[in-house]
């Protein structure tokens, strides 16, 4: 991984992930029907706790908010999940 190597050579960098953020992020999306729909199918779901690129992805808030707006993105992140299994 990019930041496994990056942390290597420069000490600052965080390979941790915030927890509250992900956590607050999934809160958001629960809000949409499409997200719950997943969310609620015990494959995904297990995904959302467990999975470091799934939960990376999550943490990003940027991304989740485009994500609640638009459909292609959010057809993207179903196919993201989707490769993660």
């Amino acid at each position: 991984m990019i930041e496994d190597l990056l942390a290597a050579f420069i000490p600052n960098v965080s390979i941790a992930l915030d927890t509250r953020k992900i956590d607050r992020n999934i809160e958001l999306l629960k809000n949409e029907f499409w997200f719950e729909d997943i969310y609620n199918e015990e494959k995904y779901r297990k995904l959302f706790f467990v999975n470091r690129k799934v939960r990376r992805y999550l943490q990003n808030t940027r991304r989740v908010k485009r994500m609640i707006k638009k459909e292609k993105i959010q057809n993207a992140f179903i196919t993201f999940l989707n490769k993660q299994l």
